[in-house]
């Protein structure tokens, strides 16, 4: 099993719980838009697609460490859904969606900056790279989500 103190299985364990989080707020948000005709629904599904990949990515390489797997929690959980229904009732066109994401993912990719800052000399090359391929996507999300401001 992965020593608590494992800066590879931390780094790991920072993109899944990121992921897991994105994909169940990602996830409310679609269910919420259903029944709405938004041009953003297209970005929103793609971007939960590829964070969905990254959780199976990052829980395969955890479980490959027989390390503990643990979701975001129910308190947040129900803070985000809150938030996301609270938000698409007072205002859910495009631009107001994109800067609800782009805050939330926005969060995740200055985390991911500084764990990668913080684990630099520490981790595997390999570990490295993953963190900073997930940072990108991060990026990438934000400059595609811009577009509907």
């Amino acid at each position: 099993p992965v020593q608590e103190d494992d800066e590879n299985y931390e780094l790991m364990e920072h993109i899944y719980k990121d992921a897991e989080m994105a994909v169940y707020a990602l996830t409310t948000l679609t269910n919420d838009l259903k029944d709405k005709d938004k041009k953003i629904k297209k970005t929103l599904e793609d971007i939960l697609k590829e964070y969905e990949s990254w959780k199976k990515k990052s829980m395969k390489y955890l479980k490959k460490g027989k390390a503990e797997i643990t979701d975001s929690g129910v308190m947040a959980k129900m803070m985000a859904k809150m938030g996301i229904k609270k938000e698409v009732i007072n205002d859910n066109s495009d631009s107001s969606i994109a800067k609800m994401i782009i805050k939330g993912v926005s969060t995740g990719s200055v985390d991911m900056e500084k764990k990668i800052k913080a684990y630099d000399k520490d981790v595997d090359k390999s570990d490295l790279k993953i963190a900073k391929e997930f940072l990108k996507f991060q990026e990438k999300t934000i400059d595609e989500l811009k577009e509907y401001l």
